[in-house]
């Protein structure tokens, strides 16, 4: 693997995300490492999965030099087959998925993150849906993800402000569901416990919960890309991205 590590403990697999010279920011050879690295895990004995990601941060989202390739219908398309590939892995497998986050959780990484069953975070983690700073909109399932979390109304608040919520913040929102000052140490604590539970049966709860969602989901996925392809073409877009290669503010028109 170039991209991950895979562990197998006693009572879990730790997926882990190693790209960490670049915040762990997912490319195109990443993200279809991650979706077979998660086919992988499936086939596992362990019921409990945790992600996390190595280095100085959970994950910065999309590579942004991958966006110049949104313009190639066959490439974006195959990025995108693979993104929707991860989230709804995560989502319909047969596990208990954990993301433990530190650092960055940011765009499709906090897409990433949502749609595991449960997010640990340290305490000054910084959660960001800011796909509207590069005149973008939310992707890898963002929509549904939010909506779930925050209800409707907060959920496009949330992604029309691109805001940096901190682990505590977003714990205060629901948008994540513990703190810690010690994350590995309790997101291992954790799978212990939750080892030692009858985890047939919180299985079976989430797969009835999401049985029932994931046409829902699958509808926000194909809007998404829909979305998602339009908006590179705008002016905005295409500013953002000259403006992140030149290392300065993006001036937005509305365009």
């Amino acid at each position: 693997m170039n991209y991950f590590r895979l562990e197998q403990h006693d009572s879990f697999v730790h997926v882990q995300l190693a790209r960490p010279d670049k915040y762990n920011a997912l490319n195109a050879p990443m993200l279809k490492e991650f979706r077979e690295v998660l086919e992988e895990v499936r086939g596992y004995e362990a019921d409990l999965v945790l992600i996390s990601g190595e280095g100085p941060g959970f994950c910065a989202g999309g590579d942004i030099s991958m966006m110049k390739e949104f313009s190639d219908e066959e490439k974006y398309s195959a990025l995108m087959n693979d993104i929707e590939a991860i989230v709804k892995e995560i989502y319909t497998m047969p596990k208990i998925v954990v993301a433990a986050v530190h650092g960055s959780a940011v765009g499709l990484g906090l897409s990433i993150a949502l749609s595991c069953d449960c997010i640990i975070a340290e305490k000054n983690a910084v959660f960001s849906m800011n796909f509207i700073g590069i005149g973008l909109a939310p992707d890898g399932g963002g929509h549904y993800w939010l909506k779930e979390r925050l209800g409707v109304h907060h959920a496009k608040q949330y992604a029309w402000e691109g805001a940096k919520l901190s682990g505590e913040e977003a714990q205060e929102l629901k948008l994540v569901d513990m703190v810690t000052e010690e994350l590995m140490s309790r997101a291992e604590a954790l799978m212990t416990s939750w080892s030692r539970r009858p985890l047939r049966s919180m299985i079976a709860t989430k797969i009835l919960y999401h049985q029932a969602g994931v046409k829902e989901l699958e509808y926000y996925l194909q809007q998404e890309r829909i979305n998602q392809r339009k908006l590179s073409e705008t002016k905005d877009h295409k500013e953002a991205v000259r403006a992140f290669m030149e290392k300065r503010k993006p001036e937005f028109t509305g365009k």
